[in-house]
C-alpha cells in the first residue's frame, strides 16, 4: 500500500484536539473521514504531534496508507474537497517510503505562540491570539526565557496528566519577538525542540507573561525550573494563541 505524507493546516476552535475521539470532533477524525470518502474503509493516520483542544496547525504532518496509487496533487485536491466546510486543509502531499513515519521519523517540532497586547477586544484575531490588556516588557521575558533553553528536567512546566516517559527534554530555542500585527502589537514566541511535554509551551508562555507584566523577576523562572514542582509554575495560558508551526525531518518529504 503506498504511503503518503500530508501537511495539514487547521483552525483548532471547532475541535477537541488533533487526536480522534469517540464523541467529539477532532482533526484526525476529519481527515480520516475524508479518506474514507476516497477509499471506503476504516482509516487510521499518524501525526507528528497531538495538539490540544483549541490549538491551531500551520504545518502539522501526518501520513496515511492507501490502496490506490494516487498522484499527490490529486490526493490533496480530493481530500480538500471532502474536508469542506471544516477549517482543515491539506496544503501539501508527497509519496514517502513505506517505513517513513510522521511521528517517529521527525527530528524537530516548531511551535509559535501569539500574544496580542491591546485593551479593545480582538475582532479579526479573536480565537487566534491570547490577548492581554497591558504592554509587556519583552526584554525581561527574553531574560527569563534564557533560563529555559537547553536540557533540563521540566517537571515544573509539565501537565499533571502528561504521559511522557521522562520530564527531561532539550529545548533548542525559545525566541521572543515584538511584532507590529494587523490588530496591534504582538509578542510572538518561537520554540523549537525534538519533542515537547504536554502543556509545556503554554506553561512557558503563561509564566513568561508574568515576567513581562512585572509580577515575576526574570530570575524567578530559573527558580521555578529548578524546583521541579508543578506548583512553582506560573499560570498556564489559554490554547488559542498556540500553533504547531512546523515539523523537521532528516530529509524534507515535501521538498521539490
Amino acid at each position: 500500500m503506498p504511503r503518503y505524507a500530508l501537511k495539514v493546516e487547521y483552525h483548532g476552535a471547532p475541535f477537541a484536539g488533533w487526536q480522534r475521539q469517540a464523541d467529539q470532533p477532532s482533526v484526525q477524525g476529519a481527515v480520516e473521514a475524508a479518506l474514507a470518502r476516497l477509499e471506503p474503509r476504516a482509516h487510521t493516520i499518524a501525526a507528528a504531534g497531538r495538539t490540544d483542544a483549541g490549538v491551531h496547525g500551520l504545518a502539522q504532518v501526518a501520513h496515511c496508507d492507501l490502496a490506490q496509487d494516487w498522484t499527490p496533487f490529486r490526493l490533496s485536491e480530493a481530500l480538500n474537497h471532502h474536508l469542506k466546510p471544516l477549517p482543515v486543509a491539506i496544503v501539501d502531499c508527497a509519496r514517502v517510503p513505506d517505513d517513513w513515519h510522521a511521528r517517529f521519523s521527525a527530528v524537530e517540532r516548531r511551535y509559535l505562540f501569539r500574544l496580542l497586547m491591546r485593551r479593545a477586544p480582538a475582532t479579526h484575531e479573536a480565537g487566534l491570539v491570547w490577548q492581554v490588556k497591558n504592554p509587556l516588557d519583552v526584554d525581561a521575558m527574553r531574560a527569563g526565557a534564557a533560563h529555559l533553553v537547553g536540557r533540563h528536567d521540566f517537571t515544573t512546566f509539565r501537565s499533571s496528566i502528561c504521559q511522557a516517559d521522562s520530564p527531561v527534554k532539550t529545548l533548542d530555542a525559545l525566541e521572543i519577538a515584538a511584532v507590529d500585527g494587523r490588530s496591534g502589537p504582538e509578542v510572538q514566541f518561537h520554540l523549537r525542540a525534538r519533542s515537547f511535554l504536554h502543556n509545556q509551551v503554554r506553561s512557558f508562555v503563561g509564566t513568561l507573561e508574568r515576567v513581562g507584566a512585572g509580577a515575576w523577576a526574570p530570575e524567578r523562572v530559573r527558580t521555578a525550573l529548578e524546583a521541579r514542582d508543578r506548583a512553582a509554575c506560573g499560570p498556564v495560558c489559554p490554547p488559542h494563541g498556540l500553533y504547531l508551526a512546523g515539523v523537521g525531518y532528516p530529509a524534507d518529504p515535501f521538498a521539490r
